[in-house]
């Protein structure tokens, strides 16, 4: 984005991301049984500038298939997706995807499937290694760069992924479940990592996580999804900025409040009659 767009953008209030009454819908079924399935049924929500933004609920309420068409990957029924007051038409640089597996291309060492970005958008050979290096620096893989995918670990991998995601400098990072094929230490220690990296970088993030005690360590907003695939509820998580002591925050009064209050929004959602006695 010019540098003056950003600046009208920021001047009148337009959101990084502005999401409205989304919906889509799926045909299942054979012939005349065909059923219709509403996936998304008038989600709304924006996400400001640097915002972190978790988005949880029940498997199939919707989730990753809202970040799907903010990426672009995915094509709504209805609605419209708005990157800085740019409606979404399909994938673009403005939009960094790091996937619950990696996805690395195995032929290809960890430095040069970080450069993968970088080749698809035309930069030369000579800079796009530049970036590369400084972003596996980054990430803390610089020892690893001459790796191929079957030599690294889980956590290794992904690292890999958020490094190739970042070296096109998005204006917003889309995140779907990136930890969740992890181990719980090594899981910990990569909700650490992306702390620090969204305080050193600010960037915009949305987020999808199952896991409560990750959405409200890392996110400033968590959107609760209904079975329906509508918002349930918009959560506001007050733990300060930055977020030095992972540990601390868990044991906090914040953080075991709205880890609470999201857990019993989601049996709500399940049962009202259940969640009443909880």
């Amino acid at each position: 984005m010019p540098a003056t767009t950003e600046k009208l953008a920021l001047t009148f209030g337009i959101p990084k991301v502005r999401v409205r009454d989304l919906a889509k819908e799926y045909y299942v079924g054979p012939g005349h049984r065909m059923q219709v399935v509403h996936a998304l049924n008038g989600v709304s929500f924006d996400v400001e500038e640097g915002e972190f933004v978790a988005l949880t609920g029940r498997s199939g309420c919707g989730k990753t298939t809202s970040l799907r068409i903010v990426l672009g990957l995915e094509e709504q029924t209805s609605g419209a997706v708005e990157i800085a007051g740019r409606e979404v038409n399909g994938c673009g640089y403005d939009r960094g995807m790091v996937f619950q597996h990696a996805e690395l291309l195995p032929w290809r060492t960890a430095i040069e499937n970080v450069e993968f970005g970088l080749e698809l958008k035309g930069v030369n050979k000579s800079e796009r290694r530049r970036i590369a290096i400084r972003m596996l620096d980054f990430v803390g893989l610089a020892q690893s760069a001459d790796r191929r995918p079957y030599q690294l670990s889980g956590g290794m991998k992904q690292r890999v992924g958020l490094a190739r995601a970042l070296t096109t400098d998005p204006e917003v990072l889309l995140m779907d479940e990136p930890f969740g094929a992890l181990d719980a230490q090594i899981r910990e220690e990569m909700q650490t990592e992306l702390i620090k990296i969204h305080e050193k970088t600010l960037k915009t993030v949305i987020f999808v996580t199952h896991d409560l005690d990750e959405a409200v360590l890392l996110s400033d907003r968590v959107l609760v999804f209904s079975p329906h695939g509508q918002i349930h509820e918009d959560v506001s998580i007050n733990i300060p900025r930055p977020r030095s002591d992972p540990i601390a925050i868990r044991g906090s009064d914040e953080f075991q409040k709205k880890r609470y209050h999201i857990w019993r929004l989601l049996k709500m959602t399940d049962d009202p009659a259940k969640a009443a006695l909880v």
